[in-house]
């Protein structure tokens, strides 16, 4: 029975030791037939779901409203927001014009398939749940035959006695950054370009990675105030998994930035474009004049006297829908020690608008002084 975190220990110590790999293939046998069209099911709307960031985020977001008790669902929600600003800024006002267009097709490449590799791990869980919830009795057998990790599979049976959502929150976080280690972050070809690249350097020397969770101030919807982190070092897992731990403080620790957020998230949907939270600096239409110089338009976060809005498209018109392949099947889950990352910590503050406001004016500085040295380029020829 599976009724604490130490019965979780021993159940996966055990796991370890068995080792046994089960091909699901020789399992579908043994199913019954509504459990083969629960399988058939959940593929097909998860590959329907999983066509670009915006259906993703949106999935994750309904899913937390009907389940509020999954947290991880709120937080992988806002962290999706996220990624899909990143992917929109590649075509924006200001790294278009930093990066040259085979980084910005790379750059988008990786982060499109983080997304679609987590919601494709994530969403058949989620599913699964949902149909134990309606059924009234676990389901959490159908799991292997979507690959889900031995660690999760343990953890929503420990989750479905227990109710024990801060738990559960911190293994989908250790779940989701371990399964990305090996099919991304190691992937040889994205760390020749992207990881490995001057590129990617600057655009953590740049500290690029702010992760916003825009809210309502006290519910006052005309108020959008920012907390959030900065990834400094996203190739670490530990680094990542840390980030993520914060972020779920900051949203499940402090009832006002829960409860903002929520009504700031039923206001704005998701388009990819950081106009959704911020207006009054970014525009979804293109304000600039073409080929003219940049000069500085942004002072701690607003607009400077007479200055356009930068330019943020929305996610349909920045980039096509990516075709993906299958990945690997294999199980991340090695080492009990994981489970370390869920003990409780003390919460994390969240300060990130002066960091992100210094964060646009460095991108500005980049920008002139390489149309600057571009000019000077030209001089000399």
């Amino acid at each position: 029975m599976l009724d604490s975190l130490s019965d979780v220990k021993k159940e996966l110590k055990k796991k370890l030791k068995k080792k046994v790999k089960k091909k699901s293939a020789c399992l579908l046998p043994l199913l019954s037939e509504n459990d083969k069209q629960c399988i058939q099911l959940i593929r097909e709307q998860t590959r329907r779901l999983n066509q670009n960031n915006v259906t993703r985020t949106q999935a994750y977001f309904q899913f937390y409203l009907q389940h509020p008790e999954i947290h991880w669902a709120l937080l992988g929600h806002m962290v999706s927001r996220n990624v899909g600003w990143n992917m929109t800024d590649l075509k924006g006002e200001l790294l278009s014009k930093l990066l040259p267009e085979r980084d910005q097709i790379a750059f988008f490449s990786f982060l499109e398939q983080g997304s679609w590799l987590i919601f494709q791990d994530m969403y058949p869980q989620f599913w699964v749940y949902d149909l134990s919830v309606r059924g009234n009795q676990e389901m959490f057998h159908l799991l292997p035959f979507f690959y889900t990790s031995t660690f999760m599979e343990t953890m929503w049976r420990y989750f479905w006695r227990s109710g024990d959502s801060y738990s559960l929150a911190m293994a989908m976080v250790i779940n989701e950054q371990s399964y990305l280690e090996k099919r991304l972050i190691q992937n040889n070809y994205f760390q020749k370009t992207v990881t490995g690249t001057l590129s990617f350097k600057m655009y953590e020397f740049l500290q690029l990675n702010n992760i916003l969770f825009p809210y309502y101030e006290r519910g006052i919807k005309e108020k959008t105030s920012l907390v959030g982190t900065t990834s400094r070092q996203f190739t670490s897992l530990h680094e990542r998994i840390q980030v993520g731990k914060n972020l779920y403080s900051l949203l499940f620790q402090r009832e006002e930035v829960l409860a903002g957020v929520l009504k700031w998230a039923h206001e704005c949907p998701h388009t990819g474009s950081r106009k959704d939270y911020w207006p009054d600096l970014f525009n979804d239409v293109n304000e600039s004049f073409p080929r003219s110089l940049y000069k500085p338009r942004v002072k701690n976060c607003m607009l400077r006297k007479g200055a356009r809005r930068l330019y943020s498209p929305p996610l349909k018109y920045a980039w096509a829908d990516a075709p993906h392949e299958e990945t690997t099947s294999e199980d991340w889950f090695g080492d009990f020690h994981v489970l370390d990352y869920i003990q409780k910590e003390v919460s994390f503050n969240g300060e990130i608008l002066n960091n992100y406001c210094k964060t646009l004016e460095k991108i500005e500085l980049a920008v002139m002084a390489k149309e600057a040295l571009l000019l000077r380029e030209e001089d000399n020829h």
